[in-house]
């Protein structure tokens, strides 16, 4: 039975292939036929996807390999960066506590020296002065609502004290900052300190650490630039 259906498929496979003298008889292979034939031979429909087949007997070809695919070519990727070197035209407020005033008169001039040395204009920048850290939100919130500023720096510090209410102040500080720029559209910055210790906190303003109200500027500048240049 097997051998008759094995013979029928040959029978099926050879009536569709042209005989040529291309076909070669193996007699050596136990008196069974294997046909060697040539790939441009076989019909498109006939396309076999192993290197290797059995119908009638062994069929030997060489392998196939498809055309590998490839990812499709997209387009390059934007990178969206504001500069700190192209800032004519742009507006900037300052939001100062007064409370510790040691601290923070020394970080505005920071800011202040980092706004000239990237030719930002005096005309160009508004101080603002608030009595502590905690008032800095609500002032930075009406200014970035105002429409005239392309950023706003804000400028506070915080020491530890003896009580809780440095927490409280910090915390109130930090989220004020964050709500004024989400409600307002306009990039506020964060530039208060919260410090343990005067110490810490006069190293931060000017002394070893550098100076944070100069670090707050140059992120000012940049986002300004970011939203005007490009996220408008």
């Amino acid at each position: 039975m097997a051998a008759a259906s094995a013979s029928a498929s040959t029978q099926c496979f050879n009536s569709r292939l042209p005989l040529t003298d291309n076909y070669h008889s193996h007699p050596r292979h136990g008196g069974s036929s294997i046909l060697r034939l040539q790939l441009s031979q076989i019909p498109k429909s006939l396309s076999l996807s192993s290197s290797s087949s059995s119908i009638g007997g062994a069929i030997e070809r060489k392998d196939h390999h498809p055309q590998r695919s490839s990812f499709a070519r997209t387009a390059a990727v934007r990178h969206l960066v504001g500069s700190v070197t192209t800032t004519q035209g742009l507006r900037f407020a300052v939001v100062v506590a007064r409370f510790n005033e040691i601290i923070t008169k020394q970080l505005l001039e920071g800011a202040l020296a980092t706004f000239k040395n990237y030719s930002i204009k005096e005309e160009d920048i508004d101080v603002v002065w608030v009595p502590g850290s905690f008032e800095i939100g609500v002032a930075a919130q009406r200014l970035g609502s105002l429409g005239r500023y392309h950023a706003i720096l804000c400028i506070g510090a915080v020491i530890r004290g003896d009580t809780t209410h440095y927490d409280a102040v910090a915390n109130s500080a930090a989220s004020g900052v964050l709500s004024a720029g989400l409600k307002s559209g306009v990039p506020c910055i964060f530039g208060v300190l919260t410090c343990d210790n005067m110490e810490q906190a006069l190293n931060r303003a000017g002394g070893k650490s550098g100076n944070k109200g100069a670090e707050t500027a140059l992120t000012a500048i940049e986002m300004a630039s970011l939203f005007e240049h490009h996220l408008k």
